[in-house]
């Protein structure tokens, strides 16, 4: 039995560069001394202010000028070896299982795990702040007055992996293309981009507009920085297994499609001696295998096949390490703090279905999820219930009735959202743990009478004679357990549930046109929510092909409050917007609430050296762990 959800982290608030690893999008982007740069600017609202070597959301930067490296690096870390993993989360159109192209930033395919890798952005992500970016392939960023311009100056020594030079007119094609004929949500994400304008071939301007939000200059310093030349005769919108010209850390090294990917190191990247990239990307070789079975995958992981696996499957964390290289200690098993937020993770209800567009009809449903059973029975006890879209967040979970300022944003939407959003914050009801408590399923029948469903035939049906029914749409059986459970519950209401497992491919193309009645996710945010939050919440997304917004909600208080979010001028002001949005969402009934943990477990062959940190805001292991040779040997383990 397997906490199937946890595996489907979706990193749906960071944002189209976010989801690739390059930068969690925050808020709206100011220079380390911002307020104090637009006032130098005398009258002149349009002129630049100074320059400066980072971005955060408001402000505040850890990092001054000529610092050598993150703390959280061993900066001299050896380099070699290898670093092989499954994959443990998913972004734009990207799978678990599988993948069919190299391209990963459209639509199209199955894009593969890792090829973020193969691209450098503008800046770079310091993983111990909360939305902090410093330069990469610009060395420093100057902003106008009015916050509405960015100059970006590049490093003349920027080089695509054939040795031709990276200039701003590969900025400009890039960002150009992606708001054209990018995924969706990078569309979605950068469609306030006006303009892209290139000053010199070392300095690119960035022209946003006056509705832009806070976060969209941080969005765009993070995305990949494709070459114009290369797809000067390609299709940038195909979906091929021609690995693209890069110019990051890696580039693409052996494929089989559908089973697994490797990256190489580039040895002479131009870009390894900058203190961004101090003691990071270490391994010679990244791989990723892909498994269609999870059992098969953790045979796999015993056999040596990959060495490094975060473990989402509880009865296997439980019960399944007790072979004879963990009894050697040739594998590890460790279990470090995850200090970002969880975000909400469950079973989304698509609105778009007339069936679950009453809000009662989908509190009974999930009145009949049973989370107290299912951890005992199937978890081992090793979740905790989720509560909030913000799980994880405390500054950003709603609690107590609403009231001050919070009170203030909600009270021009009273009478057109629920009442509850005024109370105490909705929580879902804990259960006996008998697997069927007769309380929490007699609310549940008297909800859906209320709802207008009548039980005929130990069916619910409306007035029309349609009967109550949910489809489950799943890629792989490992969550199957739980859905059992909750579907012979919901038969007690008189709904009939199934289970469709269909194969990856489908699976996307279904979710992506949102053909479905409910699916499994986790939608994962970052610790500075922006952008993000209209791509899972905003009704702006509710019908945009491939978005997150799975509920397909579309409610003007809502839209209101994330809007209040990305126009804080403060984190004060955006927690008290996030705990009222916190309270709508949750009255809105969005979701069945499923479970989170606070923790990583990981299993590795004992063949790693790292630094004594890991970074706050990441796992780290990939970017900041290195190859000891040593101990690779005494695990009998080769690279």
């Amino acid at each position: 039995m397997s906490d199937g959800l946890t595996r489907r982290a979706t990193l749906a608030y960071a944002g189209a560069a976010a989801a690739f690893g390059l930068f969690p999008c925050a808020a709206r982007a100011e220079t380390e001394g911002a307020p104090a740069a637009a006032a130098a600017v005398e009258g002149d609202p349009k002129a630049f202010g100074p320059e400066r070597h980072g971005l955060s959301a408001f402000g505040d930067l850890k990092y001054g000028p000529g610092f050598k490296a993150f703390d959280y690096v061993r900066a001299d870390a050896p380099k070699g070896g290898s670093f092989s993993q499954t994959p443990s989360t998913t972004a734009l159109n990207q799978s678990f299982t599988t993948f069919n192209t190299l391209n990963a930033f459209i639509l199209k395919g199955d894009g593969a795990q890792g090829m973020q890798l193969t691209f450098d952005t503008l800046m770079a992500r310091a993983f111990d702040e909360p939305d902090a970016l410093y330069g990469l392939v610009a060395t420093s960023v100057a902003v106008s007055g009015d916050g509405l311009a960015f100059r970006f100056r590049l490093n003349p020594a920027a080089r695509f992996h054939d040795g031709s030079r990276l200039t701003a007119e590969d900025v400009k094609w890039s960002f150009e293309t992606l708001k054209a004929k990018g995924h969706p949500l990078i569309a979605q994400a950068i469609r306030d981009l006006d303009a892209v304008e290139v000053e010199a071939e070392d300095a690119v301007v960035l022209r946003l507009s006056p509705r832009r939000t806070r976060d969209l200059p941080l969005t765009l310093a993070g995305l990949p920085i494709f070459s114009k030349a290369w797809y000067a005769t390609r299709d940038f919108e195909a979906a091929g297994m021609e690995a693209p010209l890069g110019s990051g850390p890696y580039k693409v090294g052996r494929v089989e499609p559908g089973r697994a990917i490797t990256f190489e190191r580039v040895t002479d990247w131009w870009a390894k001696d900058l203190a961004v990239n101090a003691g990071q990307w270490n391994f010679d070789a990244l791989r990723y295998e892909f498994f269609r079975d999870r059992a098969v995958a953790f045979e796999a992981f015993k056999g040596k096949a990959y060495l490094f696996r975060e473990e989402f499957t509880s009865r296997v964390w439980a019960t399944g390490y007790d072979f004879p290289a963990v009894r050697e200690g040739k594998v590890k098993r460790e279990t470090l703090p995850d200090l970002t937020p969880s975000g909400a993770q469950g079973l989304w209800m698509n609105l778009r279905r007339t069936k679950f567009q009453d809000p009662r009809t989908r509190a009974a449903i999930a009145l009949a999820f049973d989370f107290e059973w299912m951890n005992a029975n199937l978890m081992f006890g090793a979740y905790k219930r989720t509560v909030s879209v913000f799980q994880g967040a405390p500054e950003m979970m709603a609690t107590g009735p609403a009231e001050g300022a919070e009170l203030a944003l909600l009270e021009p939407f009273r009478g057109k959202i629920p009442d509850e959003a005024f109370g105490e914050p909705i929580v879902p009801p804990v259960s006996d743990g008998s697997g069927q408590d007769r309380t929490r399923l007699r609310e549940g029948a008297r909800l859906l009478r209320e709802a207008g469903w009548a039980i005929k035939e130990g069916r619910a049906v409306n007035a029309s004679g349609e009967a109550l029914t949910i489809e489950f749409l799943e890629f792989e059986p490992s969550f199957e357990p739980h859905l059992n459970s909750f579907i012979k519950n919901l038969k007690v209401l008189g709904i009939e549930g199934t289970i469709r497992q269909v194969d990856p491919a489908q699976y996307q193309q279904r979710t992506n046109s949102f053909d479905f009645d409910v699916v499994s996710r986790r939608m994962s945010m970052d610790p500075t929510p922006g952008e993000g939050l209209r791509q899972v919440y905003a009704s702006e997304s509710a019908n945009l092909p491939g978005s997150q917004n799975l509920s397909g909600v579309a409610n003007p208080a809502v839209d209101a409050l994330i809007e209040a979010m990305i126009a804080a001028k403060s984190r004060d002001e955006l927690h008290v917007a996030a705990r009222a949005l916190d309270r709508v969402l949750r009255a809105l009934r969005l979701w069945v609430p499923a479970w989170y943990k606070d923790t990583h477990t990981l299993a590795y062959w004992d063949a790693y050296g790292r630094p004594p940190e890991k970074p706050r805001f990441t796992r780290g292991t990939m970017e900041t762990w290195w190859w000891d040779a040593d101990k690779a040997a005494k695990a009998g383990v080769k690279a």
